[in-house]
């Protein structure tokens, strides 16, 4: 063993970067070993940050005390909350970013980082010893000790790019695959598959005529990502909509017959929600056109990505296909879009802490899990860097479930019902989506992440403040009544409908077209210090409306928050034998000691589990308690 650390980390890409950050500043000493020490934090597909449920991910990821929201806010170029013609438990926060400022942001942080030691080389195996991971195979450095290993690996498992019929090995352009640790683990016992994904080709921005495209600037009052970000004020550089047409897709169904994906070239399965340009021809052919974006990557010195055109046709289809869009009728290609298959570990294998259940103490996260995305890849890497330092330090797991945070929908999907495709976070896959708003992350989770020595103290205090303020404001509201001349002397201007009965200001600001700011000269003659509290903090006031609208939602959603607690609290023992079930069915008794689920409510959510099933083994665990 030439080195020893407590903590390695594989990989540098977004997940890495969590992890490692997260499990230093808990204390432990950390090696991140990427093959590419100049590729920390790259954005190696679209230059963003959050999205529909993903901005969600990142607020908590912030909230937890990681880091990607500061990125963002520190680098983003245009700020835009999406959904807002939809409900407020949807809307989602997305930051145009300067890829190149990012990744130099994060190389910043990480090298910054006393407890972490970056190394340049390529991991290509685990050392396990009685099941136990001991450190890491290397191919320049031998083997390199540790009391955890964190498995990031991105798309770089036995990566193989394509454009048209040309296919060459590499984890993206430029960068090598990385070769023998899919076999070193299927060798101990890890099933894999093999996924793709694909990026658009990138254009040269001097090439493109911007006056026949649409402008597409973010909001005015941009909010920021990190719960942490003072004096907000973020550049508000445009990207710019321009339409495929007929001809385009004529163009791309010419070249389908050179086309890895139809040829049958690529063998893993892509992401059914961001489908290829030549997907799209082919599933929606009733449409005439696709809508595309062009987003500058870098302030100065960025190329052009074009989203909605990700494909791996050959380059000369890409380049003719391409230059019938409006606006790009003279464009060149600086990079044409390609394919990368990849391997991935189906994650059915992973407890919630993200750590294997074959080998003790090495964790899975990203990419590698069969997920798609910066954010999930974060997500999953802070939770498991929070959980490898929690381990080492003889503490309690970390485990946030799906009523809690977007992030305990995220592992409890991936581990309770795997994924053949990759997945992508949406705001429908959370059940209690009312409550886990992107604006209530801190109430939910900072405390958490303070306790964990990763929130500040600062991003922790306001959280208590904002939630206190909160139930006073309800409760002052709920307790302040006006009679039904006062209602219309005061707010017939507002109202729909004249009052005809006395009402509560709560009852009153539970009405649609009643807004806080309204209610607020009423509310200061009888509570003027809490007014002023409100009147004061307009992040504050902005929840407590919600809070007010949604009041009767939340209450619903609550109880059947209540209802699922009881199930996760009624824990499955790792031993538990179901072959010893009798009437329980064939299927059932497969899939449950195969994915070992750690409680009953975690069973209910395996795929192809009945009802019936679930009732014998609640029948059986009552048994077993007793027994024991």
């Amino acid at each position: 063993m030439t080195d020893s650390y407590d903590i390695i980390v594989v990989g540098a890409g977004h997940a890495g970067i969590e992890a490692a950050l997260s499990s230093a500043r808990m204390g432990n000493s950390v090696a991140i070993i990427t093959m590419d020490t100049n590729a920390i934090g790259r954005m190696s597909c679209n230059p963003a940050i959050g999205g529909l449920a993903k901005g969600h991910l990142v607020r908590e990821i912030d909230a937890l005390g990681g880091e990607m929201g500061k990125a963002a806010d520190a680098t983003g170029i245009q700020f835009k909350m999406l959904n807002r013609s939809k409900g407020r438990a949807v809307w989602s926060p997305r930051c145009q970013s300067d890829k190149y400022a990012y990744a130099d942001y994060m190389d910043a942080v990480v090298n910054s980082e006393e407890n972490i030691t970056l190394i340049g080389d390529s991991v290509i195996g685990v050392s396990v010893l009685s099941k136990k991971v001991e450190g890491v195979y290397t191919t320049n450095r031998g083997t390199i000790a540790a009391k955890a290993v964190i498995l990031t690996c991105g798309t770089f498992l036995n990566g193989l790019m394509h454009t048209g019929l040309k296919s060459t090995s590499g984890g993206r352009v430029g960068e090598e695959k990385s070769g023998g640790l899919t076999e070193n683990l299927t060798e101990l016992g890890f099933k894999t598959g093999r996924l793709k994904t694909g990026t658009p080709p990138r254009l040269k921005k001097e090439t493109i005529n911007f006056d026949l495209t649409e402008p597409q600037y973010g909001d005015e009052e941009p909010r920021a990502f990190s719960f942490s970000t003072k004096n907000f004020n973020p550049p508000n550089i445009p990207a710019y909509i321009t339409h495929t047409n007929e001809k385009t897709h004529r163009i791309i169904e010419s070249g389908l017959d050179k086309s890895p994906m139809f040829t049958g070239l690529i063998k893993g399965i892509g992401p059914r929600y961001c489908p290829s340009i030549e997907d799209k021809i082919i599933r929606f052919s009733d449409k005439p056109s696709h809508q595309l974006f062009l987003e500058i990557e870098g302030i100065g010195r960025g190329d052009i990505y074009v989203n909605g055109f990700s494909t791996s046709l050959p380059e000369d289809v890409q380049t003719e296909a391409i230059r019938t869009v409006p606006g790009l009728e003279e464009v060149e290609l600086v990079r044409p879009g390609y394919a990368v298959e990849y391997d991935y570990f189906p994650p059915h294998q992973l407890y919630h802490t993200m750590e294997t259940k074959l080998v003790k103490s090495l964790y899975f996260a990203g990419q590698i899990n069969g997920t798609s995305g910066y954010e999930e890849a974060a997500a999953q890497g802070l939770v498991a860097g929070i959980n490898a330092a929690l381990k080492l330090l003889g503490k309690d797991k970390f485990h946030t479930d799906r009523a809690e945070s977007y992030i305990g929908v995220l592992v409890d999907d991936l581990v309770s019902k795997g994924t053949q495709e990759p997945y992508r976070m949406f705001t429908s896959r959370a059940e209690y989506r009312i409550l886990l708003r992107h604006d209530n992350a801190d109430i939910r989770l900072s405390e958490k992440g303070y306790n964990f020595g990763l929130a500040s103290k600062k991003v922790y205090d306001r959280a208590k403040y904002k939630k206190s303020l909160l139930e006073e404001s309800v409760s002052a509201l709920r307790a302040t009544h006006l009679s039904v001349k006062k209602i219309n002397e005061r707010l017939g201007h507002i109202i729909s409908r004249p009052a005809d009965k006395p009402s509560s200001l709560l009852q009153l600001l539970r009405r649609p077209e009643v807004k806080l700011l309204d209610i607020l000269p009423i509310f200061e003659i009888t509570s003027s210090a809490l007014a002023k509290k409100i009147q004061s903090d307009p992040e504050s006031a902005e929840q407590i409306e919600l809070e007010v609208k949604y009041e009767g939602y939340m209450k619903r959603q609550n109880e059947q928050v209540a209802r699922f607690r009881k199930m996760e609290h009624k824990n499955i023992p790792p031993t538990f034998d179901y072959s010893a079930i009798r009437s329980l069915s064939s299927e059932g008794r497969e899939k449950l000691s195969t994915m070992k689920p750690e409680s009953l409510g975690h069973a209910s959510r395996i795929s192809g589990i009945t009802p019936s099933d679930l009732s014998l083994v609640a029948i059986a665990l009552r048994a077993y308690d007793t027994r024991v």
